[in-house]
C-alpha cells in the first residue's frame, strides 16, 4: 500500500492506494466518529463491491445502510441527489454518521455534495472505483451536481476524511472508462510534471494492459500532483485552476451533446487538444509539441477532436464556465509540455479558430 497526505492543516487526510484495500476496514475505522456509515453507490458498482465493503465493516463492528443511484452522468442532478437525502432521513442518519462514496466520479461528487449539506455537514469518505476518480475527482474536495446550462455548476468545496483507492476495482472497469481515466493522468504531465509525461510516453501501453505496478505508479504520481496543488489553493483562487486543462472546452462538449453522451475523460481529452491548438496559435508551443500531445492521446485510445457542434455553441457554453471572471473567460493553456498557465486575454476569434480546427 502507498499512502499520500493532503496537507490541509487540521483537515488533512490520507490517500491510501493499493490492491485489496476494500476488505481492510482497519483503514476506515480511525476516520469514523461513530461506528455507523451510510454507503452511496450505484446500480453498476453496487452489485460488484457493496457486499464486500459492508461485510468488512460489519466484521469490524460498524453498522451500515446503503442507497444505490442510477448510473451515469445524465443522473447527476437534483432529482438523484434527493435519493441520497431520502435514504439518510429515512434511516435516521445523524450528523455523526459517515457517508461513504463507493463508485466513480459521479457517485463521489454527489455523495460529497450531499454530505456537505445534510444537517449542515456530515463526514464522508471516498472509495473511488474508476481510474478517473482514483487519480482526480476523489481528491481535493470538489463536490457538485450538473445543471442543463453547465457542468458542476452547483456544489461545494467539502473535503473527505479519507480516500481509499483499491486498485483491484479497476479489474472490472470497462476499457472505455479506463481510457477516459487516462485523460486525467495525461493532464498532470501536461500541466506541471514533464518527467511524468515522458514516463507516460514510455508506459501508456502498460497502463492500457492494466499492469498493476504501472497503474499504482500513475495513480500515486497523479494524486501527489493534485494533493500538492490543493494544499496550496484549496478553493481555486489561483493555481488550482491549472488542474482544469481541457475542462472548459470539455464541459462545453458534455453540455452541448447532453450529459453522458461522451465520458468526462473523453471530453477532457478533446478539450486538451483544443487548448494545445490555441496555445500553438498564440505561439507558445510548437506544432511538433501539439503533435506529441496528440500522439499520446491517440495511443491511449482517446479522441483528439471534439464533436461537430457549431463553434458559436461551444463559445456560448464556455461563457458560462466557472472560471469566467469579470466577464472574461480564463482558459488554461500551455507554455510548454509540463507548463500550464491561466490566460484571460485570448481573442474570441482565436478561440473559435482553435475549436474549429479540432472539431470532427
Amino acid at each position: 500500500m502507498r499512502t499520500l497526505n493532503v496537507a490541509l492543516g487540521d483537515r488533512a487526510y490520507p490517500i491510501h492506494i493499493g490492491r485489496g484495500l476494500l476488505d481492510n476496514a482497519s483503514l476506515i475505522l480511525p476516520h469514523l466518529k461513530k461506528p455507523r456509515v451510510a454507503i452511496v453507490t450505484n446500480e453498476v458498482v453496487g452489485p460488484l463491491y457493496l457486499a464486500r465493503l459492508r461485510t468488512a465493516l460489519s466484521n469490524a463492528g460498524v453498522s451500515s445502510t446503503a442507497v444505490s443511484l442510477p448510473d451515469g452522468e445524465a443522473h447527476k442532478d437534483w432529482q438523484t441527489l434527493n435519493l441520497i437525502f431520502d435514504a439518510l432521513l429515512g434511516d435516521r442518519c445523524e450528523r455523526s454518521t459517515t457517508l461513504v462514496a463507493l463508485g466513480g466520479g459521479v457517485v463521489g461528487d454527489m455523495a460529497g455534495f450531499a454530505a456537505s449539506a445534510y444537517q449542515r455537514g456530515m463526514p464522508f469518505i471516498q472509495v473511488p472505483t474508476t481510474l478517473l476518480s482514483q487519480v482526480d475527482s476523489s481528491v481535493g474536495g470538489k463536490t457538485a451536481i450538473n445543471h442543463p446550462l453547465g457542468k458542476n455548476m452547483i456544489g461545494a468545496f467539502y473535503q473527505p476524511q479519507l480516500v481509499l483507492a483499491d486498485t483491484a476495482t479497476l479489474d472490472t472497469l470497462p476499457d472505455q472508462e479506463l481510457k477516459a481515466g487516462l485523460a486525467e493522468v495525461i493532464k498532470y504531465g501536461l500541466i506541471r510534471d514533464y518527467a511524468f509525461f515522458v514516463w507516460l510516453e514510455a508506459n501508456i501501453e502498460k497502463l492500457l494492459a492494466r499492469d498493476h505496478d504501472a497503474l499504482v505508479f500513475a495513480i500515486e504520481r497523479s494524486c501527489a500532483n493534485k494533493a500538492e496543488v490543493v494544499a496550496r489553493d484549496e478553493t481555486e483562487q489561483g493555481e488550482r485552476a491549472l488542474l482544469n486543462l481541457g475542462h472548459t472546452f470539455g464541459h462545453a462538449i458534455e453540455a452541448g451533446l447532453g450529459y453522458g453522451e461522451w465520458l468526462h475523460g473523453e471530453a477532457v481529452a478533446a478539450g486538451a487538444m483544443m487548448a494545445a491548438e490555441l496555445s500553438c496559435r498564440l505561439g507558445w508551443i510548437s506544432a511538433a509539441e501539439v503533435e506529441r500531445i496528440e500522439r499520446i492521446h491517440r495511443r491511449a485510445g482517446l479522441p483528439v477532436k471534439g464533436p461537430a457542434l457549431p463553434v458559436e455553441q461551444y463559445l456560448a457554453l464556455m461563457a458560462g464556465d466557472k472560471k469566467v471572471e469579470d466577464g472574461r473567460l480564463r482558459l488554461i493553456l500551455l507554455r510548454g509540455i509540463g507548463r500550464a498557465v491561466i490566460h484571460a486575454d485570448a481573442a474570441r476569434a482565436d478561440i473559435g479558430a482553435a475549436i474549429a480546427a479540432r472539431c470532427a
